[in-house]
């Protein structure tokens, strides 16, 4: 069993690069590729719950954008893993599945926050 250096050296030889957060892209369900494990079966939980009717409107991959184009570049957008209607709840929900919260993350969160009052519902 070879160490993480030890793997990543590997890697390096081979040309490969690895994954900073460690995470594994070849998670695949309904012919959606996800980015991670733990967002995979959150898509499972979802899926069951908009077939018990408790939730509706399941989209993936929701572009907001948090800073418009302008004289300085490019629109900037945060794209939420989840979005859907909770019933029980009465009200949008606007999810995004974690295992790290980088930087860029948490300023694109507050940016939703402010701009849109929404708030991101992490799991």
């Amino acid at each position: 069993m070879l160490t993480i250096w030890e793997q990543k050296e590997v890697m390096l030889v081979l040309g490969q690069r690895g994954n900073k957060y460690r995470n594994y892209k070849g998670y695949e369900i309904d012919g959606i590729k996800f980015d991670s494990k733990k967002e995979a079966i959150r898509y499972k939980q979802l899926k069951l719950l908009e077939r018990a009717g408790k939730i509706s409107d399941l989209h993936l991959q929701v572009p907001f954008e948090v800073i418009k184009k302008s004289q300085y570049g490019n629109a900037i957008r945060y794209y939420a893993d989840f979005v859907y209607f909770d019933k029980d709840e009465n009200k949008q929900i606007v999810e995004d599945t974690k295992g790290f919260r980088t930087d860029i993350y948490k300023i694109k969160k507050r940016l939703l926050a402010e701009q849109y009052g929404i708030e991101i519902k992490e799991t």
